[in-house]
């Protein structure tokens, strides 16, 4: 809240001071062309003050800070104007700096969007068991022992082992496994993850505090802090340009003692294309790359995903759609394919959890019947049993499903199989067996081709899957590198090897993507189905739950950057060139400020190419 705060006073202050010099430009010209030349000078100096100020005070702000920036250039011109009596120079010179400072803020703003909380997911309340009863009690008060009763759809605010009849787990934001798993009476369940089964009693082993998920919070926050922030592409060269301006301005006094040949050095050389120009290239890039769905959070994001040579991929909801889908339906003897989906999906439109949202799906799609289950049982975590079409149908896990059977004929299954098998039985015999497993994207190959043609030299799949399953991701998709059941450190540790070879990019959907996200030099989170933590940890976020636009936003990102070089180096060329011309005495300071004021907008006028 306070970031947002500074940042809005900072954009009003510079609009503040645009405004003050663009008013007393323009009352100074007016009074000017009146024949009151001495209010003129007045308005142009009382407009260039309070320019000069600020810009003092950002000036000392960064050498306190070891920083030396090209606004130094922009206050020797506005001072020397003022002191050798060319109050309009100063002025024209402070509208450009201060038009070039409000346009950077804007561009700062135009690429920060408003995002929620950074853990959203975080439970700050939980029901305690306390002599019978449910009270609601901060998380920070659960001690070790303390039973907590968790709810259909309610995340488990620490970690713990489960009590009673088990329960049902959706892990995805912790391991990137998409299917959700099965706790049983005494097992570890982590905090972070969601309950999408019946409820369950939760007894707490650790504090919140120390929960796996506040682990996760903590890796965040250092592997933001360890990445050093870059600096802008004007203070790059900086020292030098100022070194160059200083020696021609110099030059121009040991020669000739005239003080307006060294004003007019200094108001040529004001750095204004690189003030203004490479902020106005990173703005069309990002508002460019917003359109086609992808949201780059600043003008440095942009740059650094111009020069990416590794992309890092998670699995589940990044190359996969996250979500089980039904492969195969293998019927026993007796049975058919679409007969025992058909049974299986009407059963499971009783539960909630996430595989009966997939036979269901699987079933309409397939233009299935589908009746309404009568007198259904279930049992968290493990199946349910129900009647449908009058016949007693029971789904769920192979040894939950056959102890339901008097007869059970074996199926021919493949042994390792990557993904999730549901058993059906139908009047105490078993139906057949429901494959599940979570598909590649249609679109995950040709971004893989598109991420190598656009010079990216590695790519590395890093999931917290299965290795079986993540190998096969890879094979399918020709990776060069598959990395498996990574713990969010582990993903860390993966980024911070890749980098060694050159600048990373991480792309991810889940809290446990978000420490690597903020870890890599660029972070990419799949924001139309990912979680907040890896959105806000995130430079890069996806509004489209699809990856070919992130390659063609690298596209983007790489003609901005050549657009942005190309506006500097024309214009510290013209810049030059201007000063060698007013050193020589063919350009008076005030002629000067025009021309560095035409070179603006050259320069600009290219850089807003960067929008096409």
């Amino acid at each position: 809240m306070a970031s947002r705060m500074g940042d809005r006073l900072m954009a009003h202050r510079q609009k503040a001071l645009v405004a003050i010099a663009a008013a007393g430009l323009t009352t100074g010209g007016i009074l000017f062309w009146n024949g009151r030349p001495d209010l003129a000078t007045i308005a142009f100096m009382a407009a260039t003050i309070p320019v000069l100020a600020a810009l003092v005070v950002e000036i000392v702000s960064s050498l306190l800070r070891g920083e030396v920036g090209l606004d130094i250039v922009a206050a020797l011109s506005m001072t020397a104007g003022l002191a050798f009596g060319e109050p309009l120079a100063a002025n024209v010179v402070a509208l450009m700096y201060a038009g070039g400072q409000g346009l950077e803020a804007f561009a700062a703003g135009r690429a920060r969007r408003e995002m929620t909380a950074l853990m959203g997911r975080v439970a700050r309340t939980a029901l305690r068991l306390e002599a019978d009863a449910l009270v609601e009690v901060p998380i920070e008060t659960i001690r070790p022992g303390d039973r907590l009763m968790i709810r259909q759809g309610e995340v488990l605010p620490v970690d713990g082992v489960v009590e009673g009849e088990g329960a049902r787990l959706d892990l995805s934001a912790l391991t990137g496994e998409s299917v959700p798993v099965a706790v049983g009476d005494a097992g570890e369940a982590l905090s972070g993850a969601t309950s999408v089964g019946s409820a369950f009693v939760l007894r707490a082993v650790r504090p919140a505090a120390e929960s796996t998920y506040a682990g996760i919070v903590r890796l965040v926050a250092a592997a933001e802090a360890s990445k050093a922030p870059m600096v802008r592409l004007a203070d790059r060269y900086a020292i030098w340009f100022l070194l160059l301006t200083l020696a021609i301005a110099g030059a121009a006094w040991w020669m000739t003692q005239d003080v307006r040949r060294v004003l007019a050095v200094l108001v040529v050389a004001t750095p204004c294309p690189l003030i203004l120009a490479v902020p106005v290239a990173w703005i069309a890039g990002m508002s460019r790359s917003a359109g086609m769905g992808v949201l780059v959070k600043g003008g440095a994001v942009l740059e650094a995903l111009s020069r990416v040579r590794t992309v890092i991929l998670d699995k589940t909801g990044t190359l996969t759609h996250g979500q089980a889908d039904i492969v195969a339906v293998h019927a026993a003897p007796g049975f058919t394919a679409d007969e025992v989906l058909s049974l299986a999906a009407s059963l499971d439109q009783a539960s909630g959890h996430v595989v009966a949202d997939a036979l269901i799906r699987g079933a309409r799609e397939r233009g299935l019947t589908l009746a309404m289950p009568e007198a259904v049982t279930e049992e968290a975590g493990t199946g349910l049993e129900g009647v449908v079409f009058g016949r007693r149908v029971r789904i769920g896990g192979m040894d939950y499903v056959r102890a339901g059977c008097h007869e059970a004929a074996p199926m021919p299954l493949a042994p390792d199989f990557p993904g999730l098998r549901v058993a059906v039985a139908v009047d105490e015999v078993l139906a057949g067996i429901i494959e599940l497993k979570d598909r590649i994207r249609g679109d995950a190959d040709a971004v893989v081709d598109q991420l190598r043609r656009g010079g990216v030299a590695e790519v590395i799949l890093a999931s917290g899957d299965r290795k079986a399953v993540a190998e096969e991701v890879g094979a399918t998709l020709g990776l060069d590198r598959v990395l498996a059941e990574l713990t969010p450190e582990a993903k860390v540790a993966a980024v911070r090897e890749a980098a060694a070879r050159g600048p990373v990019m991480m792309v991810g959907d889940g809290v446990n993507d978000a420490p690597a996200l903020a870890a890599a030099d660029v972070g990419v989170a799949m924001g139309a189905r990912g979680t907040v933590s890896s959105s806000e940890a995130a430079g890069v976020v996806l509004l489209l739950d699809q990856l070919e636009p992130l390659v063609k936003a690298m596209a983007v990102a790489r003609r901005s950057r050549r657009i942005a070089l190309e506006s500097v180096i024309a214009g510290l060329g013209l810049s030059v060139a201007g000063m060698v011309a007013a050193a020589f005495g063919y350009l008076e300071p005030v002629e000067g400020a025009l021309l560095q004021e035409a070179i603006d907008v050259a320069v600009i006028l290219n850089a807003l190419r960067a929008l096409r």
